[in-house]
């Protein structure tokens, strides 16, 4: 079986062309075409033999992301992918144009376990894990794609980071390497719904990524409900966590919190959740929750939205409200591949 060469770090893809008794300097050369110029094939290689092209053919696979689908905003320049998989999988990501520069938002799954309430990812069920190499292709592709270099990535698409956490410990080393992209991880922020014992794994990692933690509720009767992995680890013990890892990495935890009309966005929840938080260094998000069909939950109100926002700040909490980024394309994760799996069923 071919090996999967784009998540082999440097230091495993020295050994393995040592191996195959190749001199020292085509590990550097070769990393750099599939990091530095993120070639999807080994034929674009133009300074390597044809030789050694076929023995790289012969011994590994350029696992690559062909697109599917490309969506434009005609807003604000959000570029929405749905790319194509070689099992005939699908997944998504998102391209953000910035004042800074660009953003990408990446899958980390296909499909989810999670099952929240408000969320399309997990429409059509979890399918299996992404390899380094299936993460990383996303923003190679789209770089090749758009013409333009990434500089900040949030791992916030399809699936939960930290169900994936081998792969994905792996891809931010791979991502953040100096022979590579070189994306510092104070450029990256790592999204997850709250498995409570990989916060701890990734707080001995010492990343000094920014940890995004999807709250969405100021308790456990309504987290319960529309996020089942609060049955599993509880608002407290995943709040306890949080503040562990804010006072020991001195990082601010951001809070996610999708509002949605008549579940969480009243007066009461925004006075629990100040509650909640106090004390956490931390920022939260008020993100006005995007409607998917058939999860039937209904967007607050702006209204509602700037109420809870005055409620929490006159309690001194930083907070901002998410700007609705390619609302003419539906850029949240999840309902290009829902459409296309319906699509090909039909």
């Amino acid at each position: 079986m071919k090996k999967d060469i784009v998540s082999m770090n440097f230091e495993e893809l020295s050994i393995e062309l040592k191996e195959m008794g190749l001199p020292k300097f085509r590990a550097t050369q070769i990393y750099d075409w599939l990091h530095k110029k993120c070639v999807a094939s080994f034929d674009e290689m133009t300074n390597i033999s044809k030789d050694l092209i076929n023995k790289l053919n012969d011994n590994f696979v350029i696992f690559s992301c062909t697109i599917e689908k490309k969506l434009v905003s005609q807003y604000d320049n959000t570029v929405k992918y749905l790319f194509s998989l070689p099992d005939g999988e699908y997944l998504e990501c998102v391209v953000m144009d910035y004042k800074y520069g660009h953003t990408i938002c990446v899958s980390t799954q296909v499909g989810c376990k999670m099952g929240c309430a408000f969320c399309a990812s997990g429409i059509g069920g979890f399918k299996r894990q992404l390899a380094p190499s299936e993460i990383l292709g996303q923003i190679y592709a789209a770089q090749r794609d758009l013409g333009l270099r990434i500089s900040r990535i949030v791992l916030m698409g399809m699936g939960e980071p930290l169900d994936n956490y081998d792969n994905v410990m792996k891809f931010l080393q791979l991502v953040s390497d100096e022979r590579g992209l070189n994306i510092g991880m104070r450029h990256i922020s790592l999204s997850t719904s709250g498995i409570v014992p990989r916060i701890y794994d990734l707080l001995n990692e010492r990343l000094q990524l920014t940890l995004s933690v999807s709250l969405h509720a100021p308790n456990n009767e309504i987290r319960s409900k529309i996020m089942p992995v609060n049955k599993s680890w509880n608002i407290e013990e995943l709040l306890n966590a949080c503040k562990i890892y804010a006072d020991t990495t001195s990082r601010r935890i951001s809070f996610e919190y999708a509002m949605m009309k008549g579940v969480n966005d009243t007066p009461e929840c925004a006075r629990e959740l100040s509650k909640r938080l106090k004390g956490i260094l931390c920022h939260i998000n008020l993100i006005p929750a995007n409607e998917v069909p058939e999860k039937g939950h209904e967007r607050s109100s702006d209204s509602s939205i700037n109420l809870f926002k005055s409620i929490l700040e006159k309690d001194g909490h930083a907070v901002t409200v998410r700007r609705t980024l390619g609302s003419d394309i539906n850029a949240s994760c999840g309902q290009l591949r829902r459409e296309k799996i319906k699509e090909n069923q039909n």
